[in-house]
């Protein structure tokens, strides 16, 4: 079911002294938004991506807020000192390979912020690295770039996090971007039964 995001975001009080990078940070589970209100206590930049869902219960429907990545999180701070960042309750590692930390791309970033302050309709889908590689030319999501997937008739655009291994899909209309690279996919634009894609 497609959902409405929503953002948890907290900007600096001051600029940083350095062109710090973005880092995934896995936490506890159903503990981001502790995490991220520690963070705000150390005056640490962090963005949490939340999606707006329907829950339903036995005498009421009921939106509720969720992370879009649960699990994880964002900050942005120098590597160098990230012992406060381990130090935080809650978080249980900073995401990297061989025990080093390793920025999360800036373009995932940005694409991820730009859908998330749009409010347009995503929702999660497998990893993906396959398919046609596009661009929105109209819209709010105008200039974004992913991979565009076709499931059950719809098209969809597919933003990713490499280093979370972690994708969203939104829901586009294919007259609404043009081609940047083509992958394997087969005439109708359908990725191929070789390479599986669950949304």
């Amino acid at each position: 079911m497609a959902r409405e995001s929503a953002s948890f975001f907290r900007p600096p009080a001051e600029e940083p002294p350095g062109p710090f990078l973005w880092y995934a940070l896995q936490v506890r589970t159903r503990y981001e938004r502790v995490v991220a209100e520690y963070l705000s206590g150390l005056d640490y930049e962090w963005f949490l991506p939340l999606c707006k869902d329907r829950k339903r219960w036995s005498d009421r429907v009921k939106q509720v807020e969720l992370p879009l990545f649960p699990g994880y999180l964002f900050c942005r701070f120098d590597v160098q000192s990230r012992l406060p960042i381990l130090k935080t309750p809650g978080v249980v590692q900073i995401v990297g390979y061989n025990r080093q930390p390793v920025p999360v791309d800036e373009s995932e970033m940005a694409a991820i912020q730009t859908l998330v302050s749009s409010g347009v309709p995503n929702q999660l889908c497998s990893f993906v690295e396959i398919g046609d590689r596009v661009q929105i030319e109209s819209g709010p999501l105008r200039g974004l770039e992913g991979i565009l997937i076709e499931s059950r008739g719809r098209h969809k655009l597919v933003l990713s996090v490499t280093l979370l291994q972690r994708s969203v899909a939104v829901e586009i209309d294919s007259m609404s971007v043009t081609p940047i690279s083509s992958n394997p996919c087969d005439a109708t634009g359908r990725v191929s039964e070789a390479e599986p894609v669950a949304v």
